[in-house]
């Protein structure tokens, strides 16, 4: 798997030098540093430049694509071509200003055939990106923000993944003792009473709620010792789960939505035994109802879009940067 995934990562690298040879033949304005082929993807020295915008776009549909995500919102990495920040705002935050949103509805995940957005209200006024959700007992600067979200009756939250070899993992057991929090807060990766604390889990003993709610919606109970803890190795698809299942005000039900996991098809990774796709599976396996967590690659996204002939310019963007389209036509 560790080769697969080099060689994946080396052919979109070589792919993006390529783009960058094309699109911005000029180098030092774009970009921080010199070409480093064969070495990293290119990073853009200013974040914009890496989002796909319209060749013809009004000032007022750039300003209404970047506003879907503030730049205080924008990952580390977002200046990187592999970032799946990036990618998000290129596909789903066009899709929204230019009112094809809806067009993800007419769509069905991958595992079952179940209605990719379900019961959601498709309208571009619902859709956020970077949504925080800040009723889940969380650390402000850390609570759940969900990649993109369809709000309403009934929700929707888009976990959007690239080239990541996991969808992600809780960060307690990754704690070294150079960390200032380690004596605190690391945890082993079981759901155990460690280092004199009273709960079974770092985030609950800190205020955090998401083992209050999890036996609502989840085959895990909270009251008994789990080695491993669940949520080790699936702590931002259960995060996900947590933000749709449960209201505001506390009430908690599976009907309230569902997750989309979206992903790019040849990533190692979300292929037979990697880690994402481990993760994906094992966290449905023991939802109450599994239909509230569903997956979708960015290739049948880009697929159906140039079926429809809905914004050729970004399917062709997606191919030249990506090569979205090759794969969508060959799958």
């Amino acid at each position: 798997m560790t080769n697969q995934m080099v060689d994946y990562k080396a052919d979109l690298d070589q792919r993006y030098w390529e783009y960058q040879k094309s699109h911005f033949p000029v180098w030092q304005k774009f970009f921080d540093r010199q070409r480093a082929e064969k070495i990293r993807p290119p990073v853009f020295d200013g974040a914009g430049q890496n989002v796909i915008v319209n060749p013809n776009a009004s000032q007022p549909e750039i300003d209404a694509l970047f506003a879907l995500l503030p730049v205080s919102d924008r990952h580390k990495w977002f200046r990187s071509m592999n970032s799946s920040q990036a990618l998000a705002q290129s596909v789903l935050g066009n899709l929204a200003i230019y009112g094809f949103l809806n067009i993800l509805a007419e769509l069905r995940d991958d595992d079952n055939g179940m209605p990719l957005l379900g019961k959601a209200e498709v309208l571009s006024d619902n859709f956020k990106m970077e949504f925080k959700i800040d009723y889940l007992g969380e650390h402000p600067l850390h609570c759940t923000s969900l990649d993109g979200y369809l709000g309403g009756d009934y929700r929707v939250a888009i976990e959007c993944k690239f080239t990541e070899s996991e969808v992600g993992t809780c960060s307690k057991p990754q704690l070294t003792s150079a960390d200032s929090k380690y004596e605190s807060d690391h945890c082993n990766g079981s759901y155990t009473r460690q280092r004199a604390r009273k709960e079974r889990c770092t985030l609950w003993e800190k205020g955090a709620l998401c083992w209050k709610y999890i036996p609502q919606l989840f085959h895990w109970k909270n009251d008994v010792d789990l080695i491993p803890c669940p949520l080790n190795k699936n702590y931002q698809l259960v995060r996900n789960i947590l933000a749709v299942g449960v209201n505001p005000d506390e009430q908690v039900s599976s009907a309230n939505g569902h997750v989309v996991l979206i992903y790019d098809k040849r990533n190692p990774a979300f292929q037979e035994d990697g880690k994402g796709l481990v993760a994906f599976e094992e966290t449905r396996r023991f939802l109450q109802e599994p239909t509230m967590l569903r997956k979708c690659s960015w290739q049948l996204i880009v697929q159906h879009m140039r079926n429809k002939g809905i914004l050729n310019w970004l399917t062709e963007e997606l191919k030249l940067k990506y090569g979205m389209e090759d794969l969508a036509r060959n799958s």
